[in-house]
């Protein structure tokens, strides 16, 4: 039986690496989307008047766009991209909430 050459790099050096560095990406897919936490805590506890100031259209295609990254890296069955994008989508989502109820439909 031949070997793939997905089973050749899985075992070369090369294949390694990719290993610790899926795993690195797996950290980092987790960290971070939270760098949208500080937008949040704005939004919801410390400057809610300035919500108008958010684009909600802005919003509304990142929780999209993550949403659609989300749904390929199910399918492709990759968990640094579906971890990253699944908090994003939450995140982002959350954004949109807020920046309805405290600004109603903006641009």
């Amino acid at each position: 039986m031949r070997e793939t050459l997905s089973q050749k790099l899985q075992r070369s050096e090369f294949g390694h690496w990719m290993q610790r560095f899926e795993g690195f990406m797996v950290f980092v897919g987790v960290v971070g989307p939270f760098a949208t936490l500080p937008q949040l805590i704005k939004l919801y506890l410390t400057h809610s008047d300035h919500a108008s100031g958010q684009s909600l259209l802005s919003w509304s295609l990142y929780a999209a766009l993550s949403f659609l990254w989300f749904i390929y890296g199910i399918l492709v069955k990759k968990l640094p991209i579906y971890v990253g994008n699944g908090i994003s989508t939450v995140l982002d989502l959350l954004m949109v909430v807020g920046i309805l109820i405290h600004a109603g439909v903006t641009f």
